[in-house]
């Protein structure tokens, strides 16, 4: 009977969880109309009423997507004060801390090891990570505790369907926006494993708040260049909406290219019973949103963050000939760098910054002005000089930086969390391959392209 059955389940199409599931509630429906008696009339209650408006074919995805840019408007919009209160903090310390140092006599070597690369890289992850997580993550699980995250799954689910993966994996998106590391960590939720790899796998393709700084600083330099004053910060909020936009049919893509080849297999039938509408627990918020994500997260962040700075400070300051060993290999890099239409240094402060993408900025900066530690400028216009004028940079370097800001490999702290989440080598290898190698063969195809037609 076994062996007939199995030889059955071959010949059963793709929509048979699907159409199992419905029979299933059909026949409790047939059942429940038999037992149960209710008054004709009767009007549906309040959730009924919000879920016809918020899960409606027409209004549900224009909600959600109102609802996630008000969260990103608040997250980049309210950290940008207490980031810079928090950097002014911390780099006063190093400042106190260096003196301290010099006036025990301390060789510069060791100062500038410890205060201007170890700490420094510390300092700045902190001061560009905590402020948006600690906005972020409260407002996320404010939705979540209020029940409309599974609204967002339901909505979003014919999307995933049609890629092979799960709704579920909408929800895993959401929390990437925060931190990668978090979204690989909320696949959790997922019941199927292979659906589960297959949201771990592409979380990369949802641009944290390590990489908006760069885009935004991108998008402002570049894109809001090009138009009036009036309209200059909307252009540029639209680039940046257009990048996350982007990242979302590269999550599609790649998730049903996966589901195809190395993660083939069925579907799961996503059957989800909406909860009731509920008043947010404040204290449920604070412990999950702060000690469960965002302490956690940033510890991980932090321990990657140390070794880094450590390693951009020697490069900077050990010399080989008259140029550092940074430049050294910058130029190495230029090539590389100039098929897919960035530079060497680009894609130096990309190498050194695969445990946090926060010191990409600052770590380019440096090797361009040739100082020995971690740097940046007081104004965007000074920092357009050094870039446009100074080096070069044109259209297709900015936009060849964004789709590689986008589209390159993980955080050191989210391949780690891959690997912990999966317990395998080869998936996290993969999970850290797959998307720079997108990234490689999307910016040569663009960088290729506008050279022939002559755009650049």
């Amino acid at each position: 009977m076994l062996e007939r059955a199995s030889t059955l389940r071959q010949s059963l199409g793709a929509e048979f969880r699907e159409e199992a599931v419905k029979s299933i509630y059909a026949e409790a429906e047939r059942i429940a109309r038999r037992a149960v008696h209710a008054r004709d009339g009767r009007a549906p209650d309040l959730d009924q009423r919000i879920d016809r408006i918020v899960t409606s074919p027409v209004f549900g995805l224009p909600i959600m997507l109102v609802l996630l840019s008000v969260v990103f408007w608040l997250t980049i919009a309210g950290a940008n004060v207490p980031s810079a209160l928090l950097a002014d903090f911390l780099f006063w310390i190093e400042g106190h801390g260096v003196a301290l140092f010099q006036a025990a006599g301390a060789p510069w070597w060791l100062t500038g090891f410890l205060w201007e690369g170890v700490y420094r890289g510390l300092a700045w992850v902190v001061s560009v990570m905590l402020p948006p997580m600690a906005i972020f993550f409260p407002l996320f699980t404010i939705l979540e505790d209020l029940g409309y995250l599974p609204r967002v799954a339901f909505n979003l689910d014919f999307l995933f369907r049609k890629a092979g993966a799960h709704g579920k994996q909408a929800l895993t998106m959401a929390m990437g926006f925060g931190c990668n590391a978090a979204g690989v960590i909320s696949t959790r939720v997922i019941d199927s494993p292979r659906e589960r790899l297959i949201a771990i796998l592409t979380n990369n393709f949802v641009p944290c708040n390590g990489r908006f700084p760069t885009l935004i600083m991108l998008a402002t330099i570049f894109v809001a260049a090009q138009f009036p004053p009036v309209v200059a910060s909307f252009a540029a909020a639209g680039a940046v909406v257009g990048i996350v936009l982007l990242g979302a049919v590269f999550t599609l893509g790649v998730s049903w290219l996966l589901s195809q080849t190395v993660l083939k297999g069925e579907a799961s039938a996503f059957t989800l019973e909406l909860p009731p509408y509920r008043r947010p627990s404040l204290l449920r918020i604070l412990y999950t949103s702060l000690i469960d994500r965002t302490v956690f997260v940033l510890l991980r962040a932090m321990m990657t963050a140390a070794p880094a700075g450590a390693v951009i400070w020697l490069l900077g300051n050990i010399h080989a000939g008259e140029a550092s060993l940074a430049r050294h290999v910058a130029d190495f890099l230029q090539p590389l760098g100039y098929a897919i239409g960035l530079d060497g240094v680009i894609l130096l402060a990309y190498i050194i910054a695969i445990p946090a993408n926060e010191i990409v900025v600052p770590t380019m900066i440096m090797v361009y002005m040739g100082v020995g530690a971690m740097t940046e400028l007081d104004s965007l216009e000074a920092l357009r000089a050094l870039l446009v004028d100074t080096h070069g940079w044109t259209m297709l370097t900015a936009v060849n930086l964004m789709l590689f800001a986008l589209l390159h490999n993980p955080c050191g702290t989210t391949i780690i969390t891959i690997y912990k989440e999966t317990l395998s080598v080869r998936w996290a290898a993969l999970g850290a391959l797959l998307p720079l190698a997108i990234g490689f063969i999307v910016t040569f195809l663009t960088a290729t392209a506008a050279r022939l037609l002559g755009l650049v």
